[in-house]
């Protein structure tokens, strides 16, 4: 179940706000400028779909994305705990980051935890299947996708290459809680 989880700052064990329901989650980042959806598949994937067929199971609503918001690119990233470098890949997205471009995700399949920090908050989202975020161009943040990760997600992006990411040096993504399996 997809959630949210608000925490300040400054009291990083224990939220003052945690959401479960769709409609409350999606108008609490959308008042920070957070896009939060769901889209379904067109059609049944099945599993081990290729990039291209998952892309086509989902056209419709890409489309409309990419209209709408000037995306220009399009594609498909996964990640199993069978993969060689988990531990390394994992490391490197809980380090507090902020892009030159929005980050969009849809979530296939899986399961992934995004912490978006503006301001003095922490937002804590847990997306699963058929959840799609979109965080500005700028906001600092990390994702987990866990010890033993498993996702397939669709990524959208301004630019044929992907955007800048910088880190931010800050050491907060290491008193927030992990994404547990």
């Amino acid at each position: 179940m997809s959630s949210l989880s608000v925490y300040p700052v400054s009291s990083p064990e224990l939220p003052n706000k945690v959401l479960t329901h769709f409609d409350d989650i999606a108008s609490t980042l959308a008042e920070q400028g957070v896009r939060f959806a769901r889209w379904q598949a067109a059609t049944r994937l099945q599993p081990g779909a290729s990039p291209e067929d998952i892309i086509g199971a989902y056209q419709a609503p890409i489309d409309e994305l990419m209209t709408e918001q000037g995306y220009i690119n399009v594609d498909v990233v996964s990640q199993t705990s069978d993969h060689p470098q988990t531990a390394e890949l994992r490391a490197g997205l809980l380090k507090e980051q902020s892009c030159s471009e929005d980050v969009v995700r849809f979530f296939v399949a899986g399961r992934g935890l995004f912490n978006l920090h503006i301001g003095d908050y922490v937002y804590a989202v847990l997306c699963e299947k058929n959840d799609l975020i979109s965080i500005p161009a700028g906001t600092p943040h990390w994702f987990d996708s866990g010890e033993h990760p498993h996702f397939v997600a669709i990524r959208l992006f301004n630019q044929p290459e992907g955007g800048k990411t910088e880190f931010t040096g800050a050491d907060i993504a290491s008193r927030f809680a992990l994404l547990e399996d």
